[in-house]
């Protein structure tokens, strides 16, 4: 389960992209989350996925 606070989601989100996945649609097969409710949820504190460098900016 991933966690619900959109701060600590994004911070959960980057480290696993950094450290065990080389892609956002890799992340949410793995742990069977929908991307764009995660998408959705860090774009309303500001942050957008950027897929070159696979992180939320």
């Amino acid at each position: 389960m991933i966690p619900s606070d959109p701060v600590i989601l994004l911070s959960y989100i980057n480290t696993q992209l950094r450290d065990n996945y080389s892609s956002l649609d890799e992340l949410c097969a793995s742990l069977d989350e929908d991307k764009k409710d995660i998408c959705d949820r860090l774009s309303a504190i500001g942050y957008t996925y950027d897929k070159e460098g696979n992180t939320f900016r």
